[in-house]
C-alpha cells in the first residue's frame, strides 16, 4: 500500500457467520483496523459481543479488540461510512435490497467489497479471485463514471462453490479446455448453519442447493471474461455442466472434476502448472496470500475436509486423485475452505490487492 497507516473497515452484516468470519479475519491484521460493525435494526445498539451471544460459530472467541464495538444500523449509510474509509458486505437481505444498500455505500465514496451476489453479474463490477483475474479492477474507473464517485465503488467475489475447481482449471487454459463437469460436496457453513442449529443435517446428504448449480455454471465464465471498455464481457468456454451437493460437514466444499481439452497435457505437464502457478497476490506477497496458492497431495485419500480445508490458512486449493478419465481427459478432486477462500478471507485477500492496486485507499 502507499501509506503505512491501516485503513479503516467496517463489516456490514457482521453478526451473521460470514461477517463472524470477517471480524475475526480482520484481528490483528497488518493493512486494515477494524472501525465499524453493523447489522440490522434488532442487533443495532448493542455491543458486539452481546449481540452474537448464542449465535458466535466460529471455534475461537470474540477477537478482545472487537466486544466492546457498538453495532450500528447497516441502513444508516451516513453513519456508518463516515468511520471507514471501506466496508465488506455480508448482509442476509433480498438480492434487490442488498444491490441498493451497496451501490448507496459507493455513492457516500465508500467503496465495498462483497461476499454478496447481487452485483456479480453487474457488467462493470469486477467479480475477482484474485490468483486468477486481477486485471478485471481496471472496469472500477467505468464503475465509478457510471455512479458519479470518485472513490466509492463495488467489488465482489464469486460463489463459494467455485473457489476449488476454478483455480485448478486456471494454470491449464493454454491446453484448451472445453468441457468441464463437476460435482461439489458442499459444508453446511455454507449455509449459515452450523449442526446445532441444523440438526437434520447430521447422518444426512441434501442433493439440491437452491441456484448453486447456475453460480458453478455461470460465474467461472466471468471470471475467466476480458475487458472490454466498460464492461467484464464474459468468456464463451468451457461449457460447464455442474451438481451441488450438500453434505454432512461443518467446513470446506470438496469437488470432483471431470476435464476435456482441445489439446491433452500429460500428467506431468498438468502437475508441473499446478506447482508452478502463482498470480498476483503471491508475487506482490500479500498479507493472506497463500504460498503456494495450489497444492497436490499424492495420497490417494486425499484431500480430506478435515485434515486439507485449513491449507494456507484457508485461503490455498488442495488438489488430488488426478488420473485419465474413459469420457473426458482427465478427472481430479479439489477442495477449498467455503467460509475463508469461499467467503470472508477471499473478500479479504480482494481487498488486499484492491489496496495495493491503488483503489483502496485513507478518505
Amino acid at each position: 500500500m502507499a501509506t503505512k497507516t491501516k485503513l479503516k473497515a467496517g463489516v456490514l452484516g457482521a453478526t451473521g457467520m460470514v461477517g463472524q468470519r470477517f471480524v475475526a479475519l480482520l484481528a490483528d491484521h497488518p493493512w486494515f483496523e477494524l472501525a465499524a460493525v453493523a447489522a440490522s435494526p434488532s442487533s443495532a445498539g448493542k455491543p458486539y459481543a452481546q449481540a452474537v451471544t448464542g449465535r458466535w460459530a466460529l471455534p475461537q472467541a470474540v477477537p478482545a479488540a472487537d466486544a466492546a464495538l457498538t453495532v450500528g444500523d447497516a441502513a444508516d449509510v451516513a453513519t456508518v461510512a463516515a468511520g471507514v474509509d471501506f466496508v465488506f458486505c455480508a448482509v442476509d437481505m433480498a438480492k434487490d435490497a442488498t444491490a441498493r444498500l451497496e451501490e448507496d455505500y459507493a455513492r457516500a465514496e465508500t467503496p465495498v467489497v462483497s461476499n454478496n451476489s447481487a452485483h456479480r453479474w453487474t457488467p462493470d463490477v469486477p467479480m475477482m479471485i484474485p490468483e486468477i483475474n486481477a486485471d478485471h479492477a481496471q472496469v472500477i474507473e467505468a464503475q465509478r463514471r457510471r455512479l458519479a464517485t470518485r472513490r466509492g465503488f463495488v467489488a465482489v467475489k464469486p460463489n463459494c462453490s467455485i473457489q476449488s475447481y476454478v483455480p485448478a482449471i486456471h494454470p491449464l487454459l493454454a491446453y484448451g479446455p472445453r468441457r468441464l463437469a463437476v460435482a461439489t460436496y458442499q459444508a453446511i457453513s455454507g449455509a449459515g448453519k452450523t449442526f446445532e442449529t441444523w440438526p437434520e443435517m447430521v447422518d444426512n446428504v441434501i442433493p439440491f442447493i437452491k441456484g448453486e448449480e447456475e453460480k458453478s455454471e455461470q460465474e467461472p465464465l466471468k471470471i475467466w471474461g476480458r475487458l472490454e471498455g466498460d464492461h467484464i464481457a464474459p468468456a464463451t468456454a468451457p461449457a460447464i455442466t455442474a451438481q451441488c451437493i450438500r453434505v454432512p460437514v461443518s467446513d470446506g466444499h470438496l469437488a470432483a472434476v471431470f476435464v476435456a481439452f482441445d489439446r491433452k497435457p500429460g500428467r506431468d505437464e498438468i502437475l508441473a502448472a499446478w506447482q508452478a502457478y502463482q498470480g498476483p497476490p503471491q508475487a506482490l506477497a500479500l498479507p493472506s496470500a497463500p504460498t503456494p496458492f495450489l497444492r497436490y497431495l499424492d495420497d490417494d485419500a486425499r484431500p480430506q475436509t478435515r485434515l486439507d480445508r485449513d491449507a494456507g490458512a484457508g485461503q490455498a486449493v488442495t488438489i488430488g486423485r488426478l488420473r485419465p478419465d474413459a469420457v473426458f481427459d482427465w478427472r481430479f478432486v479439489a477442495l477449498s475452505h467455503n467460509t475463508v477462500r469461499g467467503a470472508a478471507g477471499g473478500a479479504v485477500l480482494t481487498a488486499e490487492l484492491l489496496a495495493a492496486q491503488g483503489y483502496l485507499t485513507a478518505k
